[in-house]
């Protein structure tokens, strides 16, 4: 994993949990795995996908898979410590291997991509989305054009320059060259709308995350200059709230059946 701090639940839900649990519903929806189903939800964090699946999949069960200890304490499913790079489950045993939001956490995605393929059964979906950095997760796309106009620097840490698995083809095309057949990509969007600015501004100081780990490192000067940078930028309604949207890319494929030699 990257070094980017993924620790603290609480902290998480309020910066991008409660928006990732209505990204997680529309996804589990949209790859249509029949009831009865095993699945492993890689990089399962607090848990936001394996609740979906458990509360609308019907599964036969659920391996959540997260190298956070602490992530694993509130996940909801029978959860094991361990490496999207590195599953530490055998090959061939679960009908559908997802994974959401973490995929650009992994120093080298293909490698987790090679363990989703792995671990599928001949037949299994195997799907996965990520925020779009670049340009669709607004609230993050705000800050972090405020803060390079106060810390120049900052741009090193924008997340959509670094992770570049975050954009449709290479999502599509490491899909792909892993093997998957049926390769498929679409956009997630939905609506995150803050009640006021300090519900916007404030999971930025919880440390979770890119963006609050790195504006932890900067001077409480600095750090005022970017909050009112957003406040003064920010689009704002009448009544007060910030209506933005998140967007994430989704992709899934499906292994290929098992050939028979005779």
């Amino acid at each position: 994993m990257t070094s980017d701090v993924w620790e603290l639940g609480a902290a998480y839900e309020a910066y991008v949990g409660r928006w990732s649990r209505q990204v997680a519903a529309e996804f589990v929806g949209w790859l249509g795995v029949p009831a009865g189903a095993r699945w492993l939800d890689a990089g399962c964090g607090t848990g936001a996908l394996t609740s979906t699946i458990l509360g609308g999949a019907a599964p036969a069960a659920v391996i959540g898979v997260d190298p956070s200890r602490s992530f694993l304490r509130t996940a909801p499913a029978n959860r094991v410590a361990g490496d999207a790079a590195a599953l530490p489950l055998r090959g061939g045993g679960v009908d559908a291997v997802v994974s959401g939001l973490a995929l650009n956490f992994v120093p080298r995605p293909e490698r987790a991509v090679a363990e989703f393929v792995r671990v599928a059964g001949p037949g299994a979906i195997v799907a996965s989305y990520v925020w779009d950095y670049d340009a669709g997760m607004r609230m993050m796309r705000h800050f972090w054009d405020a803060a390079a106009e106060v810390v120049p620097a900052a741009a090193d840490k924008d997340e959509g320059p670094r992770f570049p698995i975050c954009r449709e083809p290479a999502l599509r095309d490491a899909w792909s060259a892993a093997g998957l057949d049926d390769v498929v990509t679409r956009a997630i969007e939905i609506p995150t709308v803050f009640a006021g600015f300090d519900d916007f501004w404030q999971p930025f100081l919880g440390g979770q995350g890119a963006a609050p780990a790195y504006l932890a490192t900067l001077t409480t000067a600095e750090q005022a200059a970017i909050r009112e940078r957003l406040r003064a930028t920010l689009p704002t309604a009448p009544d007060g709230t910030i209506p933005l949207t998140a967007s994430a890319w989704a992709v899934r494929g499906h292994k290929p059946p098992a050939r028979h030699t005779s």
